[in-house]
């Protein structure tokens, strides 16, 4: 009976795991500078990236602190989009 418990919930957790791998990763990042191109930001592997703001009209600085969105895993979909605080 232990056997079979445990391997129900492996595949409960398999299971979980597969759907959150595909899901939208939310960070706090820290904009180190501001390029023609877009925002220089840190991604969660400690990468700088250049990504743009979807907040319409928002002015940001260098040294501010925002939420940054990774859709699905995408890193080339990545882009602020939030301020936060420290």
């Amino acid at each position: 009976m232990n056997n079979l418990s445990d391997e129900i919930l492996n595949t409960i957790k398999y299971a979980i795991d597969r759907k959150t791998s595909n899901c939208d990763r939310t960070y706090k990042s820290v904009i180190k500078s501001i390029t023609k191109k877009g925002y220089m930001i840190l991604d969660t592997t400690g990468s700088e990236r250049t990504v743009q703001c979807c907040i319409p009209g928002l002015e940001l600085r260098v040294g501010q602190y925002v939420w940054v969105k990774e859709p699905m895993g995408k890193l080339n979909d990545i882009h602020i989009c939030g301020v936060a605080g420290k």
